[in-house]
């Protein structure tokens, strides 16, 4: 059965879809997409610590947006690495 692969923004490492989290544009507003099924615009971040760390000091969806995003979806991120 195929498993469809997305790239992290953040190392460029491609894996399973399962295996990264889903940040996603809904109606203006930038947020995690747990369930990884919402419409619109998405882009990925390892799990790892050490991702979701750069992810949060690089503000690397920045670029895969081509946007500003508000510190809120950084904070959610930097989140998901203390649960882990």
């Amino acid at each position: 059965m195929h498993k469809p692969t997305r790239t992290c923004s953040v190392c460029r490492r491609k894996a399973e879809k399962s295996e990264l989290i889903r940040i996603v544009r809904v109606d203006g507003k930038y947020v995690i997409d747990e369930a990884q099924v919402a419409q619109g615009r998405g882009a990925y971040v390892c799990k790892s610590c050490e991702c979701i760390s750069k992810c949060v000091k690089k503000k690397a969806l920045n670029r895969s947006f081509k946007a500003e995003l508000g510190e809120s979806i950084y904070e959610d991120i930097a989140k998901l690495a203390t649960k882990g």
